[in-house]
């Protein structure tokens, strides 16, 4: 695929709309009657394009929509209305096999839970993106991810004999070692204590600057934020203008 010469992320109109159960209602987030009775609105006409290179930080209260837009935007869910494009692809031309594969390709992720595979030792947990792309000499580049995330020695520990910090670190090097053109990270420090996160973070961005990645950061820490190019700050599922 040849580099798509606009934004590496956009979206335009992005809705997402969810049933509320039991017969429950909620007004939506205009406050009338507009809204149906049994639905929440979770995001509502969102806008927004991100440039190759960038960092950007998506912030807001808890329940603003932040998870649910980087879900959106990284096509590990469906709007219920708008378009979301990576590298110029539109995600609803795309089928679950299809936005699958496109995320192989450009996408790594980082997330709160850390999302490793427990039966995995590091070394594996590191490897299983280049495997699963067939990518020649995977045991090689996740040894040297591994280093690069200062965790040589840990390489045979499997997830549950490793600290968060730790843990954290694997999944920085699962992230970068296929070295994706787009880095999406959901409150990546929000398991760790203060110190463990800030060391998280500062290696987070180093192998950020180094890889010339996108970042896209869902965070609720403004330090943190205020590290990216910009702020996108959400306030009841709209961005705030």
């Amino acid at each position: 695929m040849t580099d798509h010469p606009g934004p590496i992320v956009a979206a335009h109109g992005l809705s997402k709309v969810v049933p509320l159960s039991n017969g429950a209602s909620r007004r939506g987030s205009q406050g009338d009657d507009s809204a149906a009775a049994n639905e929440l609105i979770i995001l509502h006409d969102v806008a927004l394009e991100v440039m190759p290179g960038e960092a950007v930080a998506v912030v807001g209260a808890s329940g603003s929509g932040k998870s649910t837009l980087l879900g959106l935007l990284a096509g590990l869910d469906t709007p219920t209305r708008g378009v979301v494009r990576i590298d110029g692809v539109d995600l609803a031309g795309l089928d679950e096999d299809g936005r699958a594969a496109l995320r192989a390709r450009l996408v790594g992720f980082v997330f709160q839970s850390f999302h490793l595979l427990p039966p995995l030792n590091a070394l594996e947990n590191v490897m299983l993106p280049l495997e699963l792309a067939r990518e020649p000499g995977a045991a090689e580049a996740a040894r040297a991810m591994l280093a690069r995330v200062g965790l040589s020695e840990r390489l045979q520990h499997y997830p549950k004999h490793l600290s968060g910090g730790e843990q954290q670190r694997v999944a920085l090097a699962r992230a970068f070692v296929t070295r994706p053109k787009l880095l999406f990270a959901d409150e990546p420090t929000g398991n760790l204590d203060a110190a463990t996160g800030a060391g998280v973070i500062e290696l987070m961005f180093r192998l950020n600057a180094e890889n010339g990645t996108t970042l896209v950061l869902v965070t609720h820490d403004e330090a943190i934020a205020r590290r990216c190019n910009r702020q996108i700050r959400l306030i009841a599922g709209r961005i705030e203008s």
